[in-house]
């Protein structure tokens, strides 16, 4: 089952219940290892990434079990082996968050350089330069980074840039760690907050996630709890480009609004129509959008994870937009598929113009990654004839059930 088909779908219609965040609840995995007991985990999406992050546990000791359709159970005990291996890691940058917390509770970590979506470098430097800060020693040998500290001691650690992954290694290092930690210029995605109410529950003190300033107090030890997971926010956003896309009338069941405000405010400025719905986030299209221009940047703003979805909107707008990419180098490689569907984009740079079409071709393509994959989806319920994608497994690495949400609000679409 690695093909998608898509044919054109005209307006959509019904409900489409949003997953929980992929991007937070392979962290909240990570942190289980903060503490010896069982942790139960909620509103968890059966996804890829799910499945190899609870690999990764598993090798170090961990019980991962599923507890009805969306719960996770982990057990730790004190047999933990603070080892990353490869195998496991090269499959997804995330699984370096394991770093922080096998480190400030073991006092060593050896953790495989991560692998992941192929859209350019994005070294983990400033993860190891702030928890050097605190008292970490760091070796790369054959790799992998191997770690070491006596306990960690809090510091005054300011990011050059607002890094989630590095923002969550320090946090999670930091609520064991002796004294307070102050993370400066930290990311602020609704993730960190997710991540930051989950070590609180576990009996951490942080303050201010959510902001560019988080404090942490250290404490002796942390105990297992139970959590909900948010609402995956790029899902809901994969289904707003498609109601934009194809037209319709769209009830995404769990969306939250306030976790989207800028995303919500430029796809208005486009055209539709979103308001929050007591079943969660309701959204509205009729005839073709207007372009706008986008730009990504750090929470609250666009994020690049955002952006395959705009710019397959804009291919099917009115009038001309211009993209500017200003996080990942190497993130337009999805760009020649559009153009394969005969979208009208040049790329510059770090920009792409993008000039609308009433309608693309429908054309085989191929799914460079999870969010490249699903805008390819997107762009062919507007495409004449029919839209083959290949490697859409990639899709799956971050949708829980695509195919069968896709067709439930009335997209033409089969797999093979």
């Amino acid at each position: 089952m690695d093909q998608l088909i898509l044919r054109p779908s005209g307006p959509l219609s019904g409900e489409v219940p949003i997953s929980g965040a992929k991007n937070s609840v392979l962290k909240l995995l990570a942190a289980t290892a903060l503490a010896d007991g069982t942790y139960a985990i909620h509103n968890v999406p059966r996804i890829a990434d799910v499945e190899w992050m609870s690999e990764l546990l598993i090798s170090m000791g961990a019980d991962v079990a599923w507890s009805g359709e969306q719960s996770l159970t982990v057990t730790w005990d004190r047999d933990c082996i603070p080892e990353a291996p490869y195998e496991v890691v090269e499959r997804m940058r995330a699984s370096i968050v394991v770093l922080g917390p096998l480190l400030t509770r073991f006092g060593r970590a050896k953790v495989a350089l991560p692998g992941g979506d192929d859209f350019g470098p994005r070294p983990i430097d400033m993860h190891l330069r702030a928890l050097e800060k605190m008292g970490a020693s760091f070796e790369t040998v054959h790799g992998y980074v191997e770690a070491r500290c006596e306990r960690l001691r809090g510091s005054r650690i300011t990011l050059e840039f607002p890094s989630v992954g590095a923002t969550e290694n320090v946090l999670m290092a930091a609520v064991l760690a002796e004294g307070t930690t102050v993370i400066e210029n930290a990311a602020r995605e609704p993730e960190i907050a997710d991540l930051a109410s989950f070590l609180n529950r576990m009996g951490a003190k942080v303050l201010g996630a959510g902001s560019p300033t988080i404090e942490i107090q250290g404490v002796d030890a942390l105990s297992p709890v139970d959590h909900r997971v948010i609402p995956d926010r790029i899902e809901a956003a994969t289904y707003l480009a498609a109601v934009g896309a194809a037209g319709g009338e769209v009830v995404l069941v769990g969306a939250r609004a306030d976790h989207m405000e800028m995303l919500i405010h430029k796809l208005g400025q486009m055209g539709m129509r979103i308001s929050p719905d007591s079943a969660g986030l309701w959204a509205m299209a009729s005839g073709r959008l207007k372009a706008v221009d986008v730009a990504t940047l750090p929470y609250p703003g666009l994020a690049t994870d955002y952006k395959p979805f705009l710019v397959t909107l804009l291919a099917l707008g009115e009038g001309t937009g211009i993209v500017t990419e200003n996080l990942f180098t190497g993130r337009f490689r999805y760009i020649d598929e559009l153009i394969r569907m005969g979208a009208d984009i040049r790329i510059e740079g770090h920009h792409a113009v993008v000039r609308g079409k009433e309608m693309l071709s429908g054309a085989p393509v191929k799914a460079h990654d999870i969010r490249a994959g699903a805008a390819l989806a997107v762009a062919a319920l507007r495409a004449e004839g029919e839209t083959v994608i290949s490697d859409s497994s990639h899709i799956d690495r971050g949708y829980e059930r695509f195919f069968e949400k896709m067709r439930g609000i009335g997209v033409k679409v089969d797999r093979k």
